[in-house]
């Protein structure tokens, strides 16, 4: 099954994230995200001079609309219907590339590699917290992306998992008071 978030205009100026999170938190709240693997694509329709060449990637409120959401959202790429090419307009969307004709989109390679191995952090971690098995969904993302990471890279992982999230209160001074 397909989710479609359509995103207008009015969400995309003002950086609601509400056409995304009236599909997420009914399954944050039953601790049943995990159940929407693959599953979601992005519409996106805003008013655009028919002149104007750009993509959607290179549309400055567009990023950062989804900036924002990468930003509350870090494990949304797992979502992503990856075979209708979501998770690929994903990564456009927070990394920098430019366009070419014959071979489309080139990421910059330093920026691409910083995000699929932040992304593989997080996700490594979230998927466990989600009682999800193995690496397969971690490789199948990578590989997606132009990385192959061997079985050697999750068992240094598993080795040394990630400590927990240091608790709001412990923030000493970054807190909103």
């Amino acid at each position: 099954m397909t989710i479609t978030i359509a995103l207008t205009a009015d969400p995309i100026e003002t950086l609601n994230l509400a056409p995304v999170q009236t599909v997420v938190a009914p399954l944050l709240a039953k601790d049943a995200i995990g159940t929407l693997e693959q599953q979601i694509q992005f519409q996106v329709d805003i008013p655009r001079d028919p002149n104007d060449p750009r993509e959607l990637s290179e549309i400055p409120e567009v990023r950062l609309w989804f900036v924002r959401l990468d930003a509350t959202y870090p494990w949304f790429p797992f979502l992503l219907d990856w075979k209708a090419g979501e998770l690929a307009r994903y990564t456009a969307m927070l990394v920098p590339h430019q366009f070419h004709p014959r071979e489309g989109v080139q990421f910059n390679p330093e920026a691409l590699e910083l995000f699929v191995m932040h992304k593989t952090f997080i996700l490594a971690n979230w998927l466990q917290q989600q009682g999800f098995e193995g690496t397969s969904r971690l490789k199948a993302m990578t590989q997606l992306l132009g990385y192959e990471l061997e079985d050697g890279f999750f068992a240094l992982l598993n080795a040394n998992p990630t400590p927990a999230a240091i608790p709001q209160e412990n923030l000493g001074g970054w807190d909103d008071e």
